[in-house]
This record gives C-alpha cells, structure tokens and sequence, in this order.
C-alpha cells in the first residue's frame, strides 16, 4: 500500500500513468517503458556510488559472502594464515546461501559451488571435488563391519540434498558396484557440515566432497572406509568472485592472492 501511494504521488507530479494496472499484474505504457533504462542506470549508479562510499569507510574491513559449508568446513580452519599474513584487515564472514551481487557492494568477495561462466564479475576457479565416503573410525569395526561398499546395506547413508542431483549415493554405489544396496535410505541434511557432523558422531556413513573433509581426515577423526579410487568427480567447482572495479583495492588483492595460494596447496 506504502508503495502504491508513491507510484501514484510520482504519476500525479509526472502527469502520466507509469503502469497499466490488470487483474493480478502491472504492465508498462509508453511513459514508463521509456523511462526504465534510464531510472535503471540511475539506481545502478546509487548501488556502485554507495559501494565506493562504504569501501572508503570500510577500509581495512572484508565482507566475504561463502556458504555455510564451506565456510565452517574449509575457510575457517585456515582463515588463521590470512590473519597472519594481513594482520590489519578485519574479516566479517557471511554464511550464506542466497545470491549476493559483489558488484554492488552486498559482498567484497564470494566464494560460490556452480559451473563457472559468472557474468559481470571477476572469477578464478579454486578446485573441483571428488565424492567420497567418510565415516568415524569406529564404524570400520562395529558389528557388521564396514569393509567393502556391499557392506553399507548394514549401515545408515547420509545424504545431502543440495548435492543429490552430481554426487548422489544411488551414482556412486552404481560406480561401486553395490547394486544391492538401497540407494535412498538414511536421512537428509540441507547443509554439508551437518552430514559431516553427523558422521564424526558415529551416525551413519556420509558421501562428501573430498576437500570438505579434508581435515577431518587428516586428523584421523574421520576416515575413508573404502579405496579412495572409488571416489567419483563432481561436475562443479568452488570459484571466487569479486568485483571488477575494485580488483586493485588492497584487502581484496591480499585475500585474493592467499586464497588461490591455500587453493593451489589443495590441488597440488
């Protein structure tokens, strides 16, 4: 309603309808058609002159957008580096999922899983993942035991959601040869650090990205009970975004550099 009583203060001041109001929609007449480009160039330059004043404000601050996984599982453990290496810039960590335009200043950095091809933005590709089964050590053990991938029909799966549609269970017990094994079986986790958790504390079996949980098993309190070759690659990648006209700002140029150096550590 707020919104309506604007629109129809600005018409009024305009002296023309900027919207052809239907049933359940609005559609643009002449005035407000022809003017749309332009009010959008004008917002766009709002966003870009409101990025540019709170990156001046914010100068030793760095708003990274990255999914909660990834940020509990991977970049936090090793955000300690960073620290070291740039003790004067301040980090604000965003555990986020939803889309955020770094261009406009929602973000400095992202760190987002897909197929690469961001439009708009600077891009560098950090690393794909292979699918992996992990699993506490004390699984390997129990009655039955956990020996070959026939041996899961015993345990409980845990899946991850977001991931079914690349590297789900029914894919990988396919590739293990493991066809009498139910493929759907177990419960279901929205977010990756929640399998993980689940399987540090002995509650099933949970196919992971091989990076995810990397230091998990590293340590030992996770661990591969099968051969790694038969894990299977992911389709996607984790990528870092940043904006194109603020390469050059310091902060954004230093985690740049350590994230693809922490990066290349991983791939090598």
């Amino acid at each position: 309603g707020a919104i309506s009583h604007q629109i129809k203060i600005l018409e009024d001041w305009l002296g023309t309808p900027l919207f052809e109001r239907l049933t359940r929609a609005l559609r643009l007449p002449g005035a407000g058609a022809a003017g749309l480009p332009f009010a959008m160039q004008g917002f766009d330059q709002l966003a870009n002159a409101t990025a540019n004043m709170q990156a001046t404000s914010d100068d030793d601050l760095l708003t990274i957008s990255v999914s909660p996984g990834f940020g509990s599982l991977w970049l936090v453990p090793r955000l300690d580096r960073f620290h070291r290496q740039h003790p004067d810039v301040e980090i604000r960590l965003d555990g986020t999922d939803r889309l955020v335009d770094v261009r406009s200043g929602q973000a400095d950095v992202a760190i987002r899983y897909g197929p690469g091809g961001y439009l708009d933005v600077h891009s560098a590709r950090l690393f794909a993942m292979r699918a992996t089964p992990v699993c506490s050590p004390d699984m390997l053990t129990r009655d039955p035991p956990l020996r070959v991938p026939s041996d899961l029909k015993h345990h409980r799966l845990l899946h991850v959601d977001w991931k079914e549609a690349e590297g789900s269970w029914r894919t990988w017990l396919l590739a293990a040869g493991a066809s009498d094994v139910d493929p759907l079986k177990g419960p279901r986790f929205t977010k990756e650090d929640m399998a993980v958790r689940a399987a540090l504390d002995g509650e099933g079996v949970a196919l992971i990205g091989d990076r995810m949980a990397a230091d998990h098993l590293a340590s030992g309190r996770l661990v591969r009970p099968f051969n790694a070759d038969l894990s299977t690659p992911l389709v996607f990648a984790y990528f870092l975004l940043l904006p194109q006209n603020r390469l050059s700002e310091p902060k954004i140029g230093a985690f740049r550099e350590w994230i693809l150096s922490e990066a290349h550590l991983e791939n090598a």
